[in-house]
């Protein structure tokens, strides 16, 4: 008898409740739009709200604490959730009406950018949108949570999973046809519609009303914004000319990104981008140039200018691409000796097994994270020193790697200095162009023949940082430690989440007997983390990339409930043993050993790796789960750990992610030793 047969699931009063979709069909639906739902909250209000551009991770633990919400209020109210949509459309007014964008007429420095922002400040705007996000995900998890009881544990944790990743199927898909927010929120009243209907024509109309706003909110700004969506960005640009010269401005959300303009004048106006052709040997002979961070194609028409023979175009949003090659006024991307490649810089410079006269990062500057589970930016694994050294081992005799940004720090600088000092053995070449916002060219020949420095660079000082690696890839974080911003924020988050507990869920002692679930959460969610930030850095930062790995979590963590529900597994102790052999095993093996197998047998390895722990982490959830005396309760107590587990993934900002293997074991046997005696001898 399998661990499912032996739990016989106890009915709710709200199990009673009549709907005209059966339990597995409603239940698929349900956990599938919840997803959906606090992917397109991540993506959208991001996109708006320029603070949460860098600090997405926010968004996600407001998901994760309605999540677990919306399970603790099942069996304490037979009342649908109708007011999920009805904040939901209350959030989009607020952030539609209140935008947090780019104040380009006031200088200053906001989150690395030198530009301050407009709008409400973040201490008024982010707990709304924190808040407004809980709520609206406590609505489609009550309806989840109201399933469970209906059928048996496993059963309805497997219905949960398929509507997950059908979830995160469907957001996936949107983004690769680059569809509108207005479709998102066609997806979310058609699901309000189909969970919520109800029998009486008033409260039809009721429901209807908050997702006709949404709907209609979501497509005045599509059409009055003339945003192009690609997966990372909200994309707009305006075209005209300066003094008789045309050019395309780009902002991405709400942030001025790009600006592209005919090679000769921008080589004119700013010395910055001549200057890494100025300071290589080879720049009389440059057969081949490769281009990190080509955007609209002004860097790639400047490097034709220069006599390029070949230039490899490497940009990770093909809407810039897109823009690019439709209205760049030297039209570069049209030109023969140009290929484009639509990937991440550091994927590609893993991947190639081509030499070039000329490396160049051309201010790769993503503005926005990875993904709401991660503090990694797009472009973090650029700025490493295994990232320069890859650059140098693609560089011909006589080659250089060159990079150029608005630095905003002294301090900067230097440290990217020392980086590149570190890869390639010598010191590289500093021109700062302009001390506001200390922009700035630093260039490495291959060997300290290969460039020609103008002057020598001072080198680093006792205020310098370190140079960055791939474990801790935190290029903008000067000190080894979690800044003031992060921990006033996440305190508070952790205690508005104890106060709205106590308000929706009751008294504490309802979870108490499932505190080592809760702990399977917090570990769960490092876990995560670690897997997001792994992969991003062996196969790229693309979403590609971070959709496949959030589903092939998903696909794991089903996996272990459908063989914990057809075979008789280990006892739980066996199981914690496997678990915590896996997480041995990952810590053993180095990203940088896998970095240099061939593509093919490292992908098996990074999977056999990451998922083995994550496989046994969940059997052990599964096993425990499917004998808790209440379902509902005992799933909300582990969502509200990932919560925490969301909090804690700030400690890589100081002992990196490798050392989250070590914390999420630490957790593990907190939860082993809190196991009740009857599930450890059962």
């Amino acid at each position: 008898m399998t661990a499912a047969a032996e739990t016989t699931p106890t009915p709710h009063p709200d199990a009673r409740h009549e709907h005209w979709l059966s339990t597995r069909p409603r239940l698929v639906v349900a956990s599938g739009f919840m997803l959906f739902l606090e992917l397109a909250l991540i993506r959208w209000t991001g996109s708006n709200i320029v603070h949460l551009s860098y600090f997405t991770n926010f968004v996600l633990l407001g998901s994760f604490l309605g999540i677990g919400l919306g399970f603790l209020r099942v069996g304490r109210t037979t009342r649908q959730p109708y007011y999920s949509p009805i904040v939901l459309a209350a959030l989009v007014l607020v952030v539609l009406l209140f935008p947090v964008t780019v104040d380009r007429q006031t200088e200053g420095v906001l989150y690395w950018t030198s530009l301050s922002a407009s709008g409400p400040p973040p201490w008024l705007i982010l707990p709304v949108v924190f808040a407004a996000a809980a709520i609206v995900l406590m609505g489609p998890a009550e309806l989840v949570g109201r399933c469970f009881p209906e059928l048996d544990r496993l059963e309805a944790y497997r219905y949960d999973l398929i509507g997950s990743l059908t979830g995160i199927g469907l957001f996936t898909a949107l983004s690769f046809l680059s569809a509108p927010p207005v479709v998102w929120g066609a997806v979310a009243a058609v699901a309000y519609a189909v969970l919520l209907w109800p029998r009486r024509f008033w409260a039809r109309v009721a429901l209807l009303v908050p997702s006709l706003v949404v709907v209609g909110a979501l497509a005045v700004e599509t059409l009055t914004a003339g945003a192009l969506w690609s997966p990372y960005y909200k994309v707009t640009y305006v075209r005209g000319y300066w003094n008789d010269v045309p050019l395309m401005n780009i902002d991405v959300n709400g942030i001025p990104h790009q600006q592209a303009t005919p090679a000769r004048n921008r080589l004119e106006w700013e010395r910055q981008y001549a200057l890494p052709y100025e300071r290589s040997a080879a720049a009389g002979r440059l057969d081949d140039v490769l281009i990190v961070g080509a955007g609209s194609g002004t860097d790639v028409s400047i490097a034709l200018s220069k006599g390029a023979r070949r230039v490899d175009a490497v940009e990770i949003d093909p809407k810039l691409l897109e823009l690019g090659r439709s209205h760049h006024p030297d039209r570069p991307y049209d030109d023969p000796r140009v290929t484009t490649h639509v990937t991440d810089g550091r994927a590609f410079l893993e991947r190639t097994s081509d030499k070039y006269d000329l490396i160049l990062f051309a201010l790769p500057d993503s503005l926005t994270l990875v993904s709401g589970a991660s503090s990694l930016r797009l472009e973090s694994y650029l700025f490493t020193q295994q990232a320069m050294e890859a650059a140098r081992d693609h560089l011909k005799p006589g080659g250089s790697f060159s990079m150029y940004n608005y630095y905003r720090e002294s301090w900067l600088v230097d440290r990217l200095a020392a980086t590149m000092q570190a890869a390639f053995g010598h010191k590289p070449c500093v021109d700062i162009v302009s001390e506001t916002g200390q922009q700035a060219v630093i260039t490495a020949g291959l060997t300290s023949d290969a460039q020609r420095c103008g002057g020598e660079w001072a080198g680093a000082t006792a205020e310098t940082p370190p140079p960055t690696g791939d474990d801790r890839p935190f290029l903008y974080l000067k000190d080894r430690t979690i800044p003031e911003i992060y921990l006033i924020t996440l305190g508070l988050i952790l205690i508005v989440s104890m106060l709205a507990v106590r308000a929706v869920a009751g008294p504490y002692t309802r979870m108490r007997p499932y505190t080592d679930l809760f702990l399977l959460g917090v570990a769960f969610l490092l876990l995560e983390t670690k897997s997001v930030t792994g992969f991003a850095l062996l196969f790229g930062t693309t979403w590609v990339v971070n959709a496949i790995v959030f589903a092939g979590v998903l696909v794991a963590v089903l996996a272990a409930v459908e063989v914990t529900r057809r075979f008789r597994v280990p006892p739980l102790p066996v199981m914690y043993g496997v678990l915590l052999a896996g997480l041995l095993l990952a810590w053993l093996v180095p990203n940088s050993w896998l970095l240099g197998l061939p593509l093919p047998l490292r992908a098996v390895v990074a999977v056999v790796v990451a998922f083995l722990p994550i496989f046994a982490a969940n059997v052990v959830f599964a096993k425990r789960f499917a004998d808790s005396a209440d379902g509902t309760v005992a799933f909300g107590a582990n969502l509200l750990g990932a919560m925490v587990g969301g909090c804690l993934e700030y400690l890589a900002l100081v002992v990196g992610y490798q050392a989250l293997l070590i914390v999420a074991g630490v957790v593990y046997l907190g939860a082993f030793a809190l196991l009740p005696r009857t599930a450890r001898v059962g």
